[in-house]
């Protein structure tokens, strides 16, 4: 029997009553939870009741999370999961079979190509590219067994506008499903369950969480048995997401709308300066310039985003006078930080690709991505302009 001199620190003690709330979200580490009986964890694994028991499988702080977002998607049931690229392997290990047959949009992000040009056929599901802003390009790539169609609404890197309501007509009439990652154009600009889509992937790591400290990712379905199987893929192959993440997150998103729109105005401004300056080309769909301006128009409205890229002349050589010069620009493969980052396609996110496959995507080595932060846009000027001139 232990001694009230000598009490056991092993027991926990249990959380404080209090008469009010907290204001902030709690944080639970917890990996697993206590059930009273056998009958009581009988009927949360039934679904008679709800409850947590491993972390694993699901935790309160990014059950919080994931409403947050569904209520900005249009969503129910999203599920957060450790990544971006988790988001991805859920949606396509929970929907697909050996035989299957994938279209991908041909400018997706590079680690999604990746797995679309290696890791997929490993398992016996086929895959095709195909270029989005070209419904006929999409519908040519399609076979008998085609099950899924990949698209970003906005390409990565090079901001083209996928002419997602021709796919979505599409895919509806062949029974094919169509998945958009929406983490460019977040939902403050777009929702694609509105448009047609049936499953919307985020890396909530970028533009929702936006302080480059949590590393998340979020899917949703319109079909709620697409749901459970995607879920169930993500506990089996431990896609868990760190709590501490999600609390950073959530965190995050009180001050999305007011990022956004502060990032968006800046890239903007950001965008008609560079293209001003001569020797610059310039890719924003705000942009009457930009070679999908009218569908971007279209379904974005005013809505350019935060995103923007250019091109400069002088190959490597100037690109690395540019980022040494841009001294004060976080030069990191990374988009949808608080302050702005510039980003090398050629020597990050698509540097699997050959020279040839960058250059049928339009990527040189004078190609940056800008993803535009918050700081006094006068500043972004002053610096990028310095960029530009060192690089020529």
């Amino acid at each position: 029997m232990t001694s009230p001199k000598h009490p056991t620190l092993v027991r926990r003690t249990p959380w404080p009553d209090s008469v009010s709330r907290a204001v902030v979200t709690p944080l639970q580490p917890s990996v697993v939870y206590a059930s009273e009986t056998p009958d009581t964890l009988d009927a949360q694994y039934d679904g008679l009741t709800h409850g947590y028991t491993y972390a694993r499988e699901g935790h309160p702080n990014a059950d919080v999370l994931a409403r947050k977002i569904d209520a900005m998607e249009g969503a129910t049931g999203g599920l957060v999961v450790g990544s971006g690229m988790a988001a991805v392997t859920a949606m396509m290990m929970g929907t697909l079979k050996a035989g299957d047959h994938v279209v991908g949009g041909d400018q997706l992000y590079g680690r999604c190509l990746r797995m679309l040009a290696e890791e997929l056929p490993r398992f016996g599901v086929a895959t095709t590219l195909a270029d989005p802003t070209d419904v006929a390009q999409i519908e040519a790539a399609l076979r008998p067994e085609t099950r899924m169609i990949l698209i970003e609404l906005v390409s990565n890197p090079t901001l083209r506008v996928a002419d997602i309501e021709g796919i979505a007509r599409l895919a509806q009439a062949r029974g094919i499903l169509l998945a958009v990652d929406n983490t460019f154009t977040t939902p403050r600009a777009f929702r694609p369950f509105d448009h047609g889509a049936d499953i919307v992937l985020h890396s909530v790591t970028k533009l929702l969480a936006g302080h480059s400290d949590v590393t998340l990712g979020y899917v949703a379905t319109r079909d709620a048995a697409l749901r459970k199987s995607i879920y169930d893929t993500a506990v089996t192959l431990g896609l868990t997401p760190s709590p501490f993440d999600c609390w950073l997150a959530e965190r995050g998103l009180y001050s999305f709308e007011l990022r956004y729109d502060r990032a968006e105005e800046n890239a903007a401004r950001l965008a008609d300066h560079l293209a001003g300056l001569g020797g610059v080309r310039v890719i924003y769909p705000g942009r009457s310039d930009h070679p999908d301006h009218n569908r971007a128009a279209h379904l974005l409205g005013a809505r350019g985003g935060n995103m923007l890229s250019f091109e400069i002349e002088g190959g490597r050589d100037a690109a690395n006078r540019m980022t040494k010069a841009c001294e004060n620009i976080a030069f990191a493969p990374t988009l949808g930080d608080i302050g702005t980052t510039l980003s090398h396609p050629a020597s990050s996110s698509h540097r699997a690709l050959t020279p040839e496959g960058r250059a049928a995507v339009g990527i040189s080595e004078g190609f940056f991505r800008l993803s535009v932060g918050v700081e006094p846009v006068e500043l972004l000027i002053e610096e990028l302009s310095a960029g530009i001139r060192a690089a020529r």
